[in-house]
């Protein structure tokens, strides 16, 4: 999936869209999917600006937005202006490794259990072969108020 139907599905744009592309979706099981980071990410002016780290918080919010896209593809549903997917949880988050300007963020998913609109992922994010972080993410889609 490209950065075209990525922009279709989730309502995230710069500076906080995090997923660049689909690499893969195993329907209802899985996701793999990529997010380049660059030294021209707003967040690095601040964090920190002599040893440029992409914070732990955005690692767990790319990982979201993949887990979103998997539970939009698992469920056959597109993502509408009536509802809103939210974070409701998170578990047994580890941080392994710092990530930093060059690296690229390989997010995998699985989809653990579904039922009434809560999902429930095992997420962790790679940078090559190494695990940057780790957590089980509990998600929810709602109808705006």
């Amino acid at each position: 999936m490209d950065i075209y139907k990525i922009l279709k599905q989730l309502p995230h744009r710069y500076p906080f869209l995090l997923v660049d592309r689909v690499l893969s979706i195993d329907k209802g099981k899985s996701i793999r999917a990529l997010k380049n980071v660059t030294i021209n990410e707003p967040f690095f002016e601040g964090h920190f600006p002599r040893r440029p780290v992409m914070p732990g918080v955005l690692m767990l919010e790319a990982l979201a937005q993949a887990a979103a896209l998997l539970a939009f593809d698992a469920t056959g549903s597109i993502p509408d202006e009536d509802s809103v997917y939210y974070f409701a949880g998170l578990d047994a988050v580890r941080f392994k490794r710092p990530v930093v300007p060059g690296d690229q963020l390989i997010l995998e998913v699985e989809l653990l259990r579904t039922k009434a609109g809560v999902f429930k992922f095992k997420a962790r994010a790679l940078v090559g072969e190494e695990l940057a972080v780790e957590a089980e993410i509990t998600c929810a889609v709602r109808p705006v108020a």
